[in-house]
C-alpha cells in the first residue's frame, strides 16, 4: 500500500497533508492521488466494518479525505479524470435529520468517482424523483437513522415505481437500524451495511 493510503488509513492527519503536497510537488497526477487516497478510504471502512474503528474514526478519516480532495479540486478541473463511474443520489428520507452516516458515504463515493446528488436531510419523496429524472442516475441511496422513517423509504420506493423509474434505478437502503427485512419491506434493491458495502453495490450497478 502507497504511504499516502498507509497515512490516511491510520488517521494520521499531518502526515496525510505532508505526503499529499509532495505528491503534488513531484508532479504526481490528481487523479492517481484520487485513487491512492480511495484506496487507503476503503481500508478505513474495512477496519470500521471488522470493529477496529468506530464511528468517530470513520468521520474523522472521511475530513481528512474531504480537506485532502478539497486541495486536490483544482487540479482536477477540466481534467480527464477516468472516474466517472457514475451517477448516484443520495438524501436522508423525510422525518429524520441525520447526516452522519450519509455524509461518509458521499465522501466515500466522491472519492471512488461518482457523480453525487446529495439532497441532503428530510428529503421527502417527490424530490428523490426529481433528482432521478433529470440526472438519469442509475442509483438511489436511502438513509435513515430513526426506524419509524422506514414508511417513507417505502413510500420513495413506490413513488419512484408509480412515476415509472425504477427499471431505470436501483434503490439502496442502509443506516444503523437498517437490515435486509427493511429492504424487504420497503421494496428497495439492496441494503447497504455500510459505507462501504454501498459503494460496493454501486460499483457492481455500474460494472
Amino acid at each position: 500500500m502507497d504511504e499516502l493510503a498507509e497515512a490516511l488509513r491510520d488517521l494520521e492527519e499531518e502526515k496525510v497533508h505532508q505526503l499529499l503536497e509532495k505528491k503534488i510537488g513531484a508532479g504526481v497526477a490528481a487523479v492517481e492521488i484520487v485513487r491512492t487516497l480511495n484506496e487507503g478510504m476503503i481500508a478505513v471502512g474495512e477496519r470500521f466494518s471488522t470493529c477496529e474503528y468506530f464511528i468517530s474514526q470513520l468521520i474523522f478519516s472521511a475530513e481528512i479525505l474531504k480537506a485532502a480532495m478539497k486541495r486536490l479540486e483544482p487540479l482536477l478541473v477540466g481534467a480527464d479524470t477516468g472516474l466517472s463511474a457514475g451517477k448516484v443520489v443520495i438524501g436522508t428520507v423525510k422525518g429524520d435529520i441525520h447526516d452522519i452516516g450519509k455524509n461518509i458515504v458521499v465522501t466515500l463515493l466522491r472519492g471512488s468517482g461518482f457523480e453525487v446528488i446529495d439532497l441532503g436531510v428530510d428529503v421527502p419523496a417527490e424530490k428523490f424523483v426529481a433528482a432521478v429524472r433529470e440526472s438519469g442516475a442509475k442509483v438511489v441511496g436511502l438513509s435513515a437513522l430513526l426506524n419509524f422513517t422506514y414508511p417513507e423509504m417505502k413510500n420513495v420506493v413506490e413513488s419512484i415505481v408509480g412515476a415509472g423509474l425504477k427499471e431505470k434505478v436501483r434503490i439502496i437502503v442502509g443506516g444503523t437500524p437498517v437490515n435486509e427485512d427493511v429492504r424487504a419491506f420497503t421494496g428497495a434493491d439492496y441494503y447497504a451495511e455500510d459505507a462501504v458495502a454501498g459503494m460496493k453495490i454501486c460499483k457492481e450497478i455500474y460494472a
